[in-house]
């Protein structure tokens, strides 16, 4: 039975293993529901870029922070379904639209998301989109369409969320995740590292994460690339080892999920 009551310092403690502990526990757990090497090549892309009124402090797309990336409308469907084929053809299995919203809106827009998906399922492909916040009513749309994952991250800790982002609240992200749920969509959900955040707030958003019934089907464990022009800019790289800790964390914690 998987767990969902983990404690912040149970996860602590795991993260804290000596280095080679860690990774063996996390392979012999990996093994145990999985039992091979194999991973899923995923293809993700823009179909909106930039212009976004959020002001996450790692993201270039923001409207508010001075870098290279333009604006761009919503791209049309066979541009989209062109893209999908060449990533199906590059060995691609799960096709991800990504749209720089804080948050869907009903409408011809939506209902264009909506023919991509479709036409991306009639590739034979798995079908994701992350496109900020939904409603329940939003996700059932999606859902019939044949949308297989969302993704929506947590990005960090609730107790570091505020630093890195104002204009979404963490329980809006937890209910748009619920929304998902409840459609019958797949979550896909993680976070950031290298935000400035402590390894409690990294090992505070694994049990978050582990705390959702189910755990999420996928876990995406992301290093931060820091962009000039947000205010993120300066942030050192994280290392190897720490991005190793925590995937291998997530694993443990998350025996079924796609970390």
């Amino acid at each position: 039975m998987f767990r969902h009551d983990w404690t912040l310092a149970e996860v602590r403690a795991i993260h804290d293993l000596p280095l080679l502990d860690l990774v063996h526990r996390a392979q012999t757990v990996h093994r145990e529901h999985f039992g091979d090497n194999r991973v899923q090549l995923c293809s993700l892309l823009s179909v909106k870029t930039g212009g976004c009124p959020e002001d996450c402090a790692y993201c270039p797309q923001a409207a508010r922070y001075h870098t290279d990336v333009r604006a761009e409308p919503l791209m049309e469907v066979d541009d989209v379904l062109a893209a999908a084929r060449k990533a199906r053809e590059a060995g691609a299995t799960r096709f991800c639209m990504g749209a720089a919203w804080r948050e869907v809106k009903d409408g011809q827009q939506f209902d264009r998301v909506l023919e991509m998906v479709r036409g991306v399922k009639r590739l034979g492909m798995e079908a994701c989109c992350t496109l900020g916040m939904l409603t329940a009513a939003q996700a059932g749309r999606l859902k019939e369409a044949g949308l297989d994952a969302y993704n929506h991250n947590l990005d960090t800790s609730r107790a570091k969320y505020g630093d890195i982002i104002t204009t979404r609240t963490y329980d809006e992200r937890l209910r748009t995740l619920d929304n998902v749920r409840r459609a019958g969509i797949s979550v896909c959900c993680g976070g950031i590292l290298g935000m400035g955040e402590s390894v409690d707030d990294r090992c505070e958003m694994l049990r978050t994460l582990a705390a959702q019934e189910p755990h999420p089907e996928s876990v995406p464990i992301n290093m931060l690339v820091a962009i000039a022009g947000t205010p993120l800019a300066a942030r050192p790289p994280v290392s190897t080892v720490e991005m190793v800790r925590a995937i291998a964390t997530a694993r443990i914690l998350m025996p079924r999920a796609m970390v």
